[in-house]
């Protein structure tokens, strides 16, 4: 009979899906309210596996990743490859990349101009402008490369992956003033400035239809630099519930709210994997 027992309770374990191990909630780091509807059908898939994610909002980019690094959380989803290699470089973060999500747009606005061929003429005749953009290396620099695709300013060829304010040669005869203010504060200043430069993760956490922007990014998919990412420290780089976090929420359970509650801001990478 104990014999018949045990072998009962080894088949019950071998059963026992391998993710129910973890049985602490994994917390993940993010930045923005968007996020609580945009990752909610993946944590409702992954209920279902007996796997719990918590969701941790911080106010700022530049505290996921040390709390990650700290183990104040386990995975964080908010950052892009350029942001991602310049602050684990520069503080010595013990990160690794597990799975490469979505590019979301960064985009012009303007609550005093209608178009951009508007802007444009004002940029063209010299009138004095201020344009609000973020202030942190990575994100100014991708701001400043919206705002010479959107022709409003110039820029110098000599930089390595994204430009700074040194770079930035004047158009002939404009006059436009870069204010730079902290990433998540862009929206703020919106009404008081003539345009402003807004990352997508804030723009959709205030409510903005991504297509009011003025001038909208040209998105190139196969350029790694701006594509957002899911984050763990190295040595769990190999754990199979994270990155089976990871799976879910790059799957079509979170295409269907990108797609539709936030159409237009988000290009997911696996849809493009698909094709």
């Amino acid at each position: 009979m104990k014999k018949l027992f045990a072998l009962a309770l080894a088949l019950v374990l071998i059963a026992v899906p391998a993710f129910s191990s973890l049985a602490e909630t994994i917390k993940l780091g993010v930045t923005g309210a968007f996020y609580e509807d945009l990752w909610q059908p993946a944590i409702d898939a992954l209920a279902k596996e007996g796997i719990d994610v918590e969701l941790v909002q911080f106010s700022d980019f530049s505290l996921p990743n040390n709390a990650l690094n700290g183990g104040e959380i386990q995975m964080n989803a908010f950052q892009h490859h350029a942001y991602f290699n310049n602050d684990t470089t520069t503080n010595g973060y013990d990160l690794t990349v597990i799975a490469d999500t979505f590019v979301i747009t960064m985009n012009l606005y303007s609550s005093k101009y209608d178009t951009i061929e508007d802007l444009q003429a004002d940029v063209k005749a010299g009138k004095a402008l201020n344009i609000v953009i973020p202030n942190d290396a990575t994100n100014q620099g991708r701001a400043l490369l919206v705002l010479k695709d959107a022709g409003v300013i110039g820029l110098t060829d000599d930089y390595e992956s994204t430009p700074n304010t040194e770079n930035v040669v004047a158009l002939e005869g404009s006059n436009v003033t870069l204010t730079p203010v902290n990433a998540a504060q862009t929206y703020q200043f919106l009404e008081d400035a003539d345009a402003a430069i807004i990352n997508g993760n804030y723009a959709a956490s205030y409510g903005v239809d991504p297509t009011s922007g003025i001038f909208n990014e040209n998105v190139n998919l196969d350029d790694e630099r701006f594509i957002c990412l899911i984050a763990v420290r190295t040595a769990d780089a190999d754990n199979e519930t994270y990155k089976r976090v990871a799976e879910v929420f790059c799957s079509d359970v979170t295409s269907e709210v990108a797609n539709t509650t936030f159409n237009g801001f988000f290009k997911l990478i696996w849809e493009k994997d698909a094709e």
